[in-house]
């Protein structure tokens, strides 16, 4: 197993870190073996170079390794967006990562700002597509900075970019509780998101065991805070998927106990929490190491380590519940304690 660890930027640095550290003693725990490199990429190198992603790098991750750990990209000297353009956004699109996953369960009911959701009565995984939609960059500005200015950006949609992920979707529902949900805006974007309806319609009947059903993707967020426990796998296109992935996201406990997956079966595959890097608190011991632990988890089930992944997920969700956690979550813990914390867990 060939892991890149691509830590980027703020506190990045510090998740990585300790999703390693947590690496290092499940494989001794659990016997396994692993190679891993850190990748240099990130504010420091464009500050020192002016490089984001050298095409030597590229290659050097697409035909060097398994899978990427990746930790955040952002920093207020670099300017907006390049990191996200050209190395997060740039690898799942060159690399045709497809499928982002993200999967959300409450694991402590004093994290959900609903009332009445017991422990369990979460637990869905959004599928989104990971390289269409509004997210390539098709579009531009016309007479910029003047009260005359128009912009526009433009919304591609494929019927192979929809069939291959509603056929991972039905697949993933199959593994869980059989339910699955397209959510989209079909009835004001008729010809992007109409297709995503006519993908659905005839893959449907080759999964009969599983409940296919389609909502408005501002029904399906109302639903998701009225109704969470309904949800099981939720279809998306890029930008319904990113919008109401944090959403979920939000009624677990936040964004630092969000891992997620950006995955092409078959090719390297990028694992990555889905929170920024947070320069405000670098150093402080305030990084939520969690979402980066639990992208981990996500990575070893991929490569066949389901033990060690299951383990992993457990200690997670015991940090939580005992809150052997940073103060984000309720906890006390620094990123070090935690990450010393998870791996006493594993035994």
């Amino acid at each position: 197993m060939r892991i890149a660890l691509l830590p980027g930027d703020g506190i990045g640095r510090e998740v990585v870190a300790a999703a390693k550290e947590v690496l290092e003693h499940a494989a001794r725990r659990f016997d396994f073996s692993f190679s891993s490199e850190w990748i240099d990429l990130g504010a420091e190198r464009y500050l020192r170079t002016g490089e984001t992603m050298p095409q030597h790098v590229f290659e050097h991750l697409r035909d060097d390794f398994d899978c990427i750990l990746l930790g955040a990209f952002g920093d207020p000297r670099v300017p907006t967006n390049i990191h996200a353009k050209e190395i997060l956004l740039g690898l799942r699109q060159r690399l045709d990562l497809y499928v982002n996953l993200r999967p959300v369960r409450l694991v402590d009911a004093r994290l959900c700002p609903l009332k009445g959701v017991v422990e369990g009565g979460i637990d869905m995984a959004i599928v989104r597509e990971n390289t269409e939609s509004v997210y390539v960059g098709i579009g531009g500005s016309f007479k910029p900075d003047t009260d005359d200015e128009i912009a526009q950006n433009i919304m591609l949609s494929t019927r192979r970019g929809c069939d291959r992920l509603l056929h991972y979707a039905f697949e993933l529902a199959r593994t869980r509780r059989r339910k699955l949900v397209l959510c989209d805006k079909a009835n004001a974007i008729e010809a992007a998101h109409g297709l995503w309806r006519k993908s659905l319609k005839s893959l449907a009947p080759r999964y009969p065991d599983v409940v296919a059903t389609t909502l408005y993707a501002d029904v399906a967020a109302m639903r998701m805070v009225t109704h969470p426990h309904e949800f099981d796998v939720i279809v998306g296109d890029n930008m319904i998927g990113d919008i109401l992935s944090d959403l979920a996201a939000a009624l677990v406990g936040g964004l630092g106990l969000a891992p997620s997956a950006s995955t092409h079966p078959g090719r390297v595959a990028l694992y990555e929490p889905v929170h920024g890097s947070a320069p405000d608190i670098v150093g402080t011991g305030k990084a939520n190491p969690l979402a980066a632990i639990l992208s981990l988890g996500m990575l070893l089930r991929d490569q066949g380590h389901c033990a060690a992944a299951l383990a992993i997920e457990a200690a997670c969700s015991q940090s939580v519940v005992e809150r052997a956690c940073t103060p984000d979550l309720g906890g006390a813990l620094t990123t070090s304690d935690v990450t010393a914390w998870i791996c006493a867990c594993l035994g």
